[in-house]
């Protein structure tokens, strides 16, 4: 279910209290972890973690009007989700992740960049924190350049 919100203010005031906590919970999580240059923004119906124009002009996919995802959070109609770019995007972080979240003793379900979860508790927030902070803006770049431009 996707949010009219424009600002992460009004949508986290849009989500009923107990979905709002385990968001609150994940997002201060990220915040924590993001490097420097990413900024917190609205996208997709969601609150999200991108690269913002000015730092790369070209946006996602060649839309100049849209910032390049880095990571996003919403609360959907049965549980909440956690997009991660940069597992999705690259078969090594994948692979990590994959792991480390198998060896923290939680249930991973997850998509292809989705985690889905109904509580944070259903996440190891060390694990997630580390995936935030692996790939600084200028290594992100790099990496949707080589995995999405290469293809078309």
């Amino acid at each position: 279910m996707q949010s009219k919100a424009k600002t992460v203010k009004e949508y986290l005031a849009s989500l009923p209290a107990d979905r709002r906590k385990e968001i609150e919970a994940v997002r201060k999580v990220i915040r924590k972890h993001l490097p420097k240059g990413y900024v917190e923004c609205m996208g997709y119906g969601m609150m999200g973690y991108a690269v913002p124009l000015k730092l790369y002009p070209p946006g996602y996919h060649g839309a100049p009007n849209t910032p390049l995802p880095y990571a996003g959070l919403a609360a959907q109609k049965n549980a909440c989700s956690l997009y991660l770019m940069s597992v999705y995007s690259d078969k090594g972080t994948d692979t990590w992740f994959r792991e480390a979240f198998k060896a923290s003793g939680k249930k991973l379900d997850m998509g292809k960049s989705c985690i889905r979860f109904k509580k944070a508790d259903d996440l190891p927030l060390d694990l997630i924190g580390q995936a935030v902070a692996r790939y600084p803006v200028a290594d992100y770049i790099q990496l949707y350049e080589r995995t999405f431009l290469k293809k078309k």
